[in-house]
Parts: C-alpha cells; sequence; structure tokens
C-alpha cells in the first residue's frame, strides 16, 4: 500500500454528503433563533444555545467543504474527523435520552435523529479507511514549538474535560453557566465543547499542517459566538462568575488564534520568496544548474 498521506475519495465523499446539512442547519440556527418550534428538531428557548448549535454547524461546514475541495494531506484532516465522530455520538446518546423532548411530527426531527444515529458509524469507518494511507512525517517538515503546543493540547483538554463533565452531569452544570439551559441542551452545549478535542491531535503529531485547518476552523466558530454573545446579551446571568470566566476565555482564544494566523501567513509568505526550486519528477536537481565541466560549458 502506499501511504502517501493522501484524503481518499470515500473521506471526501462523505464530506460532499455531511456539510450541505449543516449549512441548512446553520442558516436555520444562526439566522432564526427565536423560531426553532417550528423549524428545529425541539425547542430551543435560548437564542445563545441555538446560535452556539449553529456556530459549531458553519464551523463543520467550512471544515468538510475544505476536505473535499481542497485539502489533499490526510495529517491535517484526521484530529478534526475524531472531533466530529465524538460530537455525533455524543449528540445520538443525547437523542436517545432525551427521546420525549424532540417534535417528532417534524421532519427536522427525523433529519436529526437519522444523521446523529448514522454519522457516528460512518465517520468511524471513512477514519478507518483513510488511516491506511496515513504518511510518516518529513523530517524538516515545520513544527509548533513546545510552548505552542502544550498550549493548544491544554485548550483542546480543557475543552474536553468541560464538555464531558457537562454532558454526564447537566443537573450540576445548569446552576452555574452563564446562561439558562436545559437537561438536553447542556448535553448538546457539552458536545459542541467536546469539537475542542481536535487540539489534542498534537500530542501525537506536532506539525503545522496538521493544526492548520482546525485553527481555521476555530477562527469562524469563534467569531460567530462573539457574534452570538452580542445578539443574545440579555440572556447571560451576570451574577455567575462562569459568565465573566468563559466571557474572557472566549476572547482571549480567539485574539491567539488569530495573532497565530496573521504570523503562520507570514511565515509561508517568507518561505515563498525564499523557496528553493521545484524537484520535477525524474529530473535531478542538479541538471538545473550545470556544473563548470558540463557539456553546456564545453566550447
Amino acid at each position: 500500500m502506499n501511504r502517501d498521506d493522501r484524503v481518499i475519495v470515500s473521506t471526501r465523499a462523505l464530506s460532499a454528503f455531511i456539510a450541505p446539512f449543516l449549512l441548512v442547519a446553520f442558516v436555520l440556527l444562526y439566522g432564526f433563533p427565536g423560531d426553532t418550534a417550528h423549524l428545529w428538531a425541539w425547542p430551543i428557548h435560548s437564542h445563545m444555545t441555538s446560535m452556539l448549535l449553529a456556530s459549531a454547524y458553519l464551523g463543520g461546514c467550512y471544515f468538510f467543504l475544505y476536505v473535499l475541495l481542497r485539502e489533499r494531506r490526510w495529517a491535517a484532516v484526521r484530529s478534526g474527523l475524531v472531533s466530529v465522530a465524538l460530537f455525533a455520538t455524543l449528540l445520538g446518546i443525547a437523542t436517545v435520552l432525551h427521546w420525549g423532548t424532540f417534535t417528532h411530527g417534524s421532519p427536522a426531527f427525523w433529519l436529526w435523529a437519522g444523521l446523529y444515529l448514522v454519522a457516528p458509524f460512518l465517520v468511524v469507518g471513512v477514519w478507518l479507511a483513510n488511516q491506511r494511507y496515513a504518511g510518516q512525517p518529513a523530517p524538516d517538515a515545520p513544527r509548533l514549538g513546545r510552548a505552542s503546543r502544550l498550549v493548544v493540547a491544554g485548550v483542546g483538554g480543557l475543552a474536553l474535560v468541560t464538555g464531558i463533565g457537562m454532558f454526564l452531569a447537566p443537573a450540576r452544570v445548569i446552576g452555574v453557566w452563564p446562561w439558562p439551559l436545559t437537561p438536553l441542551t447542556c448535553r448538546v452545549v457539552g458536545a459542541t465543547f467536546c469539537l475542542g478535542a481536535a487540539g489534542l491531535g498534537v500530542l501525537a503529531d506536532d506539525r503545522w499542517a496538521a493544526v492548520r485547518l482546525m485553527r481555521q476552523v476555530q477562527l469562524v466558530m469563534f467569531a460567530l459566538i462573539l457574534g452570538a454573545v452580542v445578539r443574545a446579551r440579555h440572556e447571560f446571568l451576570t451574577d455567575r462568575p462562569l459568565t465573566w470566566v468563559m466571557g474572557v476565555g472566549f476572547v482571549v482564544v480567539f485574539a491567539a488564534s488569530a495573532a497565530s494566523a496573521v504570523r503562520g501567513s507570514g511565515h509561508q509568505a517568507d518561505r515563498g520568496r525564499h523557496a528553493t526550486p521545484r524537484r520535477v519528477r525524474g529530473i535531478r536537481p542538479e541538471l538545473h544548474e550545470p556544473s563548470s565541466g558540463s557539456a553546456l560549458n564545453r566550447p
């Protein structure tokens, strides 16, 4: 088998299948957060919850479209698919646990249930198939510094712990959360936080190529979440300390990610200006620059 680290056809097919659902869900939840009783699988009374879930959906849509249309390296995709599998699995479990809360007569519910009861198996199957083509990183591949690696893994680990805690103990979390939640929406928000588990991938692969796409997705999600905070500001419970802690944390992480993206763009441009000529298949590099003893220099 040629382990060339390519993204295989089944991974692109999965991306093409999932992306449209995520885009439609984003439009409904972010554009019409007050109409979920008619448009969504169940009534979501908090606009902030609706828009937070919508932010995750557009981030996921960006991820899958990038995989479908542009990304060629499996290393840039695999951590994201792991977090997507976890997210979909938790939402499938939440659907079963809160079955009676959903609006069963709505087409949106059956789309929701069908997607989250099937998607985990599809994502895991595609991940296992594509992982067979995973290649070894080049020795000179750009890598994260030790501090950056620890920060990315730390933020990812904190998001995962928060999400799992919300999913397992919603009754405890609801009393301290920055905005009103129900047991179902607490678990849904917890599953959304678990998407941050993609950051733990740097513990196994610290190449910049492995985190670049995840950083772009994070910027999309956080920009939308900050916009949702402004729109749903009347829902926040300012007497709860977690409201301020989480608000500051989101702003800091978003600013750090944006600054990292700007620095990364600068480094790529600099490498482009100083890049050596591309090697052409079948032609040795030394033939591009003839030596003094070559036939081209003979009289």
